[in-house]
């Protein structure tokens, strides 16, 4: 196995290393993210339960495809930390990091004498990130948590799907992925204190929280009004046509009209003028009350054009319109392939893979994919000899099974 390739670049998080001790999936996530930006990041698994994304989804040749993505730009290492070796080992890779990403259940690194106390004495400059279903505190702060459980608690799940539908998840970690991005930023906000004052601290992010956030006004219009978002389906309470709408060759394609000066032209462009000049199409909110007039006035339209013929009308009039596409057309998207969304990644095991890039593109030190996911425990041996532990050492530390 050839050892992975640092970019080629100059991050702008070179210099930064971060201990991955999390699995599935927003703590890892926070890690990749820092990782595709230049931190070092290693992956510390248990020998023998590795992090459960390695066997996530479909596989090609036997290697999980997403860990590939989730592992990208990460040295792995195996270290048993319930073990004295590994707890030991833990410390001294811990005086060494900057950042350490956790999510076992509160109270279990305590529980191998790996809490704070312990963790800021090897290191009073660490930042301990610790990822949790409901956060370290708390009635439910023991039980087990997993996104699907922010994506209902949170009130999500009760917006999503058909108003005579029952309510509906995400079909992909949607609350793992918002809690990994927060995470991400959390750790960066908690190392800019660090540069003023000199001291780590502890980062506590309850995957149920950010879910929350990102949903919008709902706590404040219940505060206020006493209101209760409702499910909709694909419409909106705020404005309309805003919604799905299927074309004359079976494709489909999705519409909104957020601004009044959009939703006019849309209306002129379908044929359908004079809906402009009713009283309530002034408001947005009057707008999708009269849902079901404007969605037969853009619908019908749309169902007597081609999805192509109807993008190029609405590109022409100025109006926001998107083709519902599959992973098929992202692929082929020429503005994703004009932005380098995607990108193919050089892999020792399968070859040439193509996956989402750096989430985002600095002018001056951009991000960049060293390699993809690495296999269980590559560099274990790698990354102890730089620690200087000797060959007898880590011998003796696979013997007593904390490697």
């Amino acid at each position: 196995m050839t050892e992975p390739q640092p970019p080629t670049t100059a991050p702008p998080l070179i210099g930064l290393r971060v201990l991955d001790l999390a699995t599935l999936f927003a703590g890892p996530l926070a890690a990749t993210m820092l990782g595709d930006f230049g931190a070092e990041v290693i992956k510390v698994e248990h020998p023998s339960r590795p992090d459960p994304s390695r066997g996530h989804g479909p596989s090609k040749d036997g290697v999980g495809l997403w860990w590939k993505l989730l592992g990208r730009n990460k040295r792995t290492m195996t270290l048993d930390l319930s073990t004295p070796g590994g707890r030991d080992t833990l410390l001294r890779l811990a005086a060494t990091a900057d950042v350490v990403v956790e999510n076992f259940r509160p109270g279990t690194l305590e529980k191998w004498d790996l809490g704070w106390d312990e963790l800021s004495a090897a290191n009073p400059r660490l930042v301990l990130t610790r990822v949790t279903g409901f956060g370290q505190f708390g009635p439910y702060a023991r039980r087990p948590g997993f996104g699907t459980l922010a994506e209902a608690m949170s009130g999500f799940a009760a917006i999503t799907g058909a108003p005579d539908g029952p309510p509906t998840l995400p079909p992909f970690g949607l609350a793992d992925s918002i809690a990994g991005l927060a995470t991400a930023y959390a750790v960066l906000t908690a190392l800019a204190a660090r540069d003023r004052t000199g001291r780590g601290q502890v980062v506590d992010m309850a995957i149920i929280e950010p879910i929350l956030t990102v949903l919008g006004p709902q706590p404040l219009w219940y505060d206020q009004l006493g209101f209760v978002q409702p499910r909709t389906g694909n419409r909106s309470t705020n404005n309309a046509p805003r919604n799905t709408y299927r074309t004359a060759d079976g494709r489909w394609v999705a519409v909104s009209t957020s601004a009044q000066s959009v939703a006019e032209r849309v209306l002129r462009l379908v044929g359908r003028p004079e809906l402009i000049a009713e009283p309530w199409f002034a408001s947005g909110a009057e707008r999708a009350a009269h849902a079901d007039i404007l969605d037969e006035a853009v619908g019908g339209w749309i169902a007597r054009h081609t999805r192509a013929e109807v993008i190029e009308a609405f590109e022409k009039a100025q109006a926001a319109v998107a083709p519902i596409q599959d992973v098929r057309d992202v692929m082929t998207d020429p503005q994703y392939a004009a932005l380098g969304t995607l990108t193919t990644v050089e892999d020792p095991e399968l070859g040439p893979l193509r996956m989402q890039n750096v989430l985002f593109r600095l002018s001056e030190t951009p991000g960049a994919i060293g390699w993809p996911g690495r296999p269980h425990g590559a560099d274990t041996d790698a990354v102890l000899t730089e620690l200087g532990l000797t060959e007898r050492e880590i011998a003796t530390l696979r013997k007593e099974g904390a490697l």
